[in-house]
């Protein structure tokens, strides 16, 4: 569920393309379905949720818990293989 006194948009995602480049994505709840979508992004193929320094998130399941961070891609992070 979405607990926010400010609007009636999900924050905290981000989608990025094939070409691993992340950008803010807004989100909206469509029933039980999130519905997330940046015209920086024509054809996502990864969604990150609360990854990194999130200022505000706002996506609740019924007992009052917040969402955990998540993401489905599997690419490198920024400091893979460096020492």
């Amino acid at each position: 569920m979405l607990r926010d006194a400010g609007g009636p948009y999900l924050k905290g995602f981000a989608l990025a393309g094939a070409d691993q480049k992340f950008v803010w994505a807004q989100g909206e709840l469509q029933g039980n379905v999130i519905v997330l979508h940046s015209p920086q992004v024509p054809r996502p193929v990864a969604v990150r949720y609360a990854w990194g320094n999130m200022p505000f998130l706002n996506l609740y399941n019924r007992e009052g818990l917040p969402a955990p961070p998540f993401r489905t891609d599997q690419w490198p992070g920024l400091t893979a293989g460096k020492k």
